[in-house]
């Protein structure tokens, strides 16, 4: 599953705050410096999907808000990533 995510990072919480334009907005705690922001997002999303995090990969943005996330074999697709996959699958 590709995810194609906008990433807010040094939030108050770890959630999925909802769209942002055609991108899925997620707000993590952790902040953008030395790769700590890519690597709890990896975390967070690995954990919401019940998958390990090696079966979560950012493909695109390393160094950028803006990221294009692959996620292999989801066992749980939590309600607002499965909106966005709806809406983005046409």
């Amino acid at each position: 599953m590709h995810l194609r995510i906008y990433t807010q990072p040094k939030a108050s919480r770890d959630e999925v705050v909802g769209l942002h334009g055609d991108e899925l907005k997620v707000a993590i705690t952790a902040p953008p410096v030395d790769g700590k922001a890519n690597t709890h997002l990896i975390k967070y999303l690995a954990k919401q999907c019940g998958v390990a995090k090696s079966k979560v990969v950012i493909t695109k943005g390393q160094l950028n808000r803006h990221k294009t996330v692959l996620i292999s074999k989801p066992l749980i697709i939590p309600k607002a990533i499965q909106q966005h996959v709806a809406d983005h699958s046409s």
